[in-house]
């Protein structure tokens, strides 16, 4: 949700060489996109565009810069800030192509290139944060930004500008800068080869059945999704693999304890064989160049570094705020976890309850305990009608509705365009969504943009707006019938793209989801809320065959059912939270065996014994090749924030359309252009507290 210039600029760098009889004139990157609202023409372009596209573009840049820090006339913030902002989205507009191409259908081709043009893109952006003639016109706006007749949006976009050059190195001497660059450039490879080895790991697992026996426990649907696995992996039987959608029903529902095993080793052993997908040397080679980066910046360590610019602002507090929520959440986990070691017992394990183990009987439990089960509800979240209802959720607070098309390019067949238009009928954006996994797309959901919303010069541009996820897919017999777990993804990503659609800004780098990582997912975690509200589920719920909607009593089984082990999931986000700041909070070289590291890191939150070969680190992609470095506590920090603001909507109507607009004028439009803190205030009237997270996570 990141800015894609600002990613590349923490996470990538190689030499940029400038050929001045490089051939442009065919490169559809080059040119202006002829299409309908001016959408990438994904059917034009081709995996050799990119290299000699963005040469093209950095050189064109570099001289546009030359000229600004040349100009003789006393810097403005028309005549340097604005003119740095547009090249910036230029490149950024390109850029968020390829990377964006390379999560969600990559290949060989592409991830060539993308090594390729990661270095170039971070060379470029480094040697611009560190050129001291720049800095200098910088500095002197902002110095005079309060009394210079500059609007607020202005203003901002000034300190930002400056506190970004500043925190990367325009400050530092020569021989810091150009090593600084240099490890810029050496992290940016390591960061796309960890997220190429994970999503060679699980594409290289396959768990092939060919015994029916071996399929008992699960549901009709989990098994004729595996035979169409295996007809198109060209397998006999029924194959099982490490995407979610199959890896998680597996757990969950297999009655074969030896298979639960081999499943849950592979997946969470991924990056972790000791085989040419290895992870753990460049963990240690990624966090080392962030400690060495962060030091050279002046700062003890990464979290330090990262956390200046976040809600939270330091790592102490941080900590406290993963440590408060670990000890509330830490006696209900204990007793969970009891209560299923109990509950297996008298159904029959006869071994020590394993980690293999927790799904199959939590589910078993949950049946007992509710009458309820994912199964029960799938039948009713067929993916096109909730689609329908998460688009008429949409509507219903915000007055915005969805017009499919089909003359909108995309870059594989099971993508979906779409026109969005505001309550007024005015077009607001392009909205792209990829539901279902598949081998050249990475594991997870995600929501990114194609184009920035803007209004430099009073020429609005809205944005290109895409949601991505692996959804279970269709069979030969059923639809595409959704999890209650996908539909609060789809809800939470939807969410972002919400954030993305509705920017207001004028300038692109401030609009958005371009706001600190622990208030990001405020708007997206709002969403999930309205997953068990009744009045929105009648609206879309009904049987993929029948008609029928989903039972009353059905839809209470499923809210009563929603807190279920809440205590245990909140101890396994805390898990993920404090491995980030471990790694991220080292003041020395680490030159120590990862996974000892990371079991003194989760000592304090893990319910059963380590599981030799296991590791969260070496797959955690978040971390090691995302943007939550030192921000994965975020999540959980933006839970209370999303709870605190839902609470608004309970006490005035879940379809309250005045709390609608308020949170869309406060929060949605607003991007980056205020402190998070004040843009919330503005919302609620005053700062959010844990009160109503605790409270629906019943842990209070």
């Amino acid at each position: 949700m990141k800015r894609i210039a600002t990613f590349i600029l923490t996470t990538c760098i190689a030499t940029i060489n400038t050929y001045a009889d490089m051939n442009t004139e065919s490169n559809p990157l080059l040119s202006p996109f002829n299409t309908v609202y001016q959408t990438t023409p994904f059917d034009q372009i081709k995996p050799e565009h990119y290299e000699p596209a963005f040469k093209s573009k950095i050189a064109d840049a570099n001289i546009k810069i030359k000229t600004l820090i040349s100009n003789k006339e006393k810097p403005t913030f028309q005549n340097t800030i604005v003119l740095l902002e547009k090249e910036s989205d230029e490149i950024s507009r390109m850029a968020s192509i390829l990377f964006n191409l390379n999560s969600a259908e990559t290949s060989p081709e592409i991830q060539t290139v993308t090594q390729k043009v990661s270095p170039m893109l971070t060379q470029f952006m480094g040697k611009l944060n560190v050129n001291t003639k720049l800095f200098k016109r910088v500095e002197e706006i902002y110095n005079n930004r309060l009394h210079s007749g500059l609007t607020d949006e202005e203003i901002r976009l000034t300190e930002t500008t400056y506190k970004s050059m500043k925190r990367n190195g325009a400050n530092l001497n020569q021989a810091e800068k150009k090593q600084l660059i240099q490890l810029q450039m050496k992290l940016s490879k390591l960061n796309l080869k960890f997220s190429e080895n994970v999503l060679a790991e699980n594409n290289n697992f396959i768990l092939n059945i060919t015994n029916k026996e071996d399929l008992a426990g699960l549901p009709e649907s989990v098994i004729e999704a595996a035979a169409l696995t295996a007809k198109t992996k060209k397998l006999d039987g029924w194959a099982f693999t490490l995407q979610f959608p199959s890896y998680a029903p597996f757990m969950k529902y297999s009655a074969n304890r030896e298979l639960r095993e081999k499943l849950y080793n592979a997946y969470n052993s991924r990056g972790n064989n000791g085989n040419n997908n290895d992870n753990n040397k460049i963990i240690k080679e990624i966090v080392n160049l962030r400690l060495k980066i962060a030091t050279i910046l002046g700062y003890k360590s990464y979290s330090e570094y990262v956390l200046e610019e976040r809600m939270a602002g330091s790592a102490e507090k941080v900590m406290k705020f993963l440590s408060d929520l670990h000890q509330v959440s830490k006696p209900y986990a204990i007793k969970e976890v009891n209560e299923v070691r109990d509950f297996a017992k008298n159904n029959g394990l006869n071994e020590e309850l394993m980690p293999w183990d927790f799904s199959f009987y939590s589910e078993k439990l949950k049946v007992s305990k509710f009458g309820f089960e994912e199964e029960m509800v799938k039948p009713y979240f067929k993916l096109e009608n909730v689609i329908e209802g998460i688009f008429g959720l949409a509507t219903k607070l915000y007055g915005i509705t969805f017009k499919q098309v089909y003359n909108i390019p995309v870059y594989h067949p099971d993508v979906k365009t779409y026109e969005v238009y505001d309550e007024n009928g005015k077009f607001l954006s392009v909205f792209y969504a990829d539901f279902h996994p598949r081998e050249g797309k990475k594991g997870g959901a995600w929501m990114t943009e194609y184009r920035s919303q803007s209004n430099i010069d009073g020429e609005m541009i809205r944005p290109h707006i895409s949601i991505c996820g692996n959804f279970t897919k269709p069979t030969e017999s059923k639809p595409s019938l959704l999890t209650f777990s996908e539909v609060e993804t789809f809800l939470h990503e939807f969410g972002h793209a919400l954030h993305g659609m509705f920017a207001n800004t004028v300038y692109p780098s401030l609009s958005g989801t371009n706001v600190y990582r622990d208030f990001v997912e405020l708007p997206s975690q709002i969403m999930e809320n309205w997953a068990v509200e009744i009045d929105w589920l009648k609206t879309f719920a009904v049987h993929y065959e029948t008609g029928e909607p989903m039972p009353h009593d059905l839809v209470q089984k499923l809210i009563d059912a929603r807190n279920f082990q809440s205590g245990y999931q909140t101890e396994r986000q805390l898990t993920f939270g404090f491995t980030d700041m471990a790694w991220h909070s080292l003041k020395e070289e680490f030159d120590g065996n990862t996974s000892d590291f990371e079991q003194k890191a989760i000592a304090d939150t893990q319910l059963f014994d380590f599981i030799e070969g296991n590791s969260i680190s070496t797959a955690f992609s978040h971390i090691f090749a995302g943007g939550y470095a030192a921000g994965y506590y975020g999540y959980k920090w933006a839970e209370v924030l999303d709870a605190d603001a839902f609470s608004v909507f309970k006490a005035n109507g879940i379809f309250n359309k005045s709390v609608a607009k308020k949170f869309k004028e406060a929060i949605l439009e607003k991007g980056g252009t205020s402190n998070p803190m004040d843009l919330y205030i503005q919302f609620k009237g005053e700062e959010p507290s844990n009160k109503a997270l605790l409270e629906r996570s019943g842990l209070n």
